[in-house]
């Protein structure tokens, strides 16, 4: 009977999950379709060995991160692209390739985005990605929604390039979270990539992975 009334006590005494209050989404694999492939294809096509060792998880050339991080500009980008695939290859072709792995934005996505800020809910985009990419992906969006700007279905939008840093850093989770004075325990981070996932855990963030197969309309807002 001692035991029970422990048990009891115990339970009265933990704190109730809070309700979320703010959303921060990833932006590739998320809202974004993706297709790396596409973009490994292009590079290897001129002549790139094995792009993939060098481009994806991991990331073996620093370049993609220093670029990722706003560390390089977009020519010297364009410049250490062609060292690594060997080719003389002009801009237009470079970017041509690097963008490829950009797809579409689902209407459907774009309509949960509006129905979830409709519920007064703060939204926030951290992406990791890089000045010619955003130029795209924005190119992208305006040419499905023209009367709309992408950046605004969002009370800030983050992106690597802009903010210096990337994930999985804690201090860029922080930085959101302090600048526009989240509460962790109340705040959800949707992702497709699992380390970025377990980094926003470890600052006590809702993190929800989106696993292969799985979309944001799938989840039980």
């Amino acid at each position: 009977m001692e035991s029970g009334n422990i048990a009891i006590r115990l339970i009265k005494h933990v704190k109730p999950m809070q309700e979320i209050t703010s959303i921060i989404f990833d932006l590739g694999g998320v809202i974004l379709n993706l297709d790396n492939r596409r973009t490994e294809d292009a590079f290897n096509a001129m002549g790139a060995r094995n792009f993939r060792e060098y481009f994806g998880p991991g990331m073996a050339a620093s370049f993609f991160r220093e670029y990722e991080t706003g560390k390089i500009k977009d020519q010297q980008f364009l410049s250490s692209l062609r060292e690594l695939i060997h080719a003389d290859a002009p801009d237009a072709i470079l970017i041509k390739a690097w963008n490829a792995m950009l797809l579409d934005f689902p209407a459907e996505r774009i309509r949960l985005l509006e129905e979830l800020r409709s519920r007064k809910l703060r939204l926030f985009l951290f992406s990791n990605t890089n000045a010619l990419h955003l130029q795209e992906f924005q190119r992208i969006y305006n040419n499905a929604f023209p009367e709309k700007q992408f950046d605004d279905h969002f009370e800030k939008a983050y992106y690597s390039h802009l903010m210096g840093m990337r994930k999985p850093e804690l201090e860029s989770f922080q930085q959101i979270l302090d600048e526009n004075k989240l509460e962790p325990e109340s705040t959800m981070f949707v992702d497709d990539t699992l380390v970025n996932i377990e980094a926003a855990r470890r600052l006590g963030l809702r993190a929800v992975h989106l696993v292969p197969g799985m979309q944001i309309t799938d989840i039980r807002w």
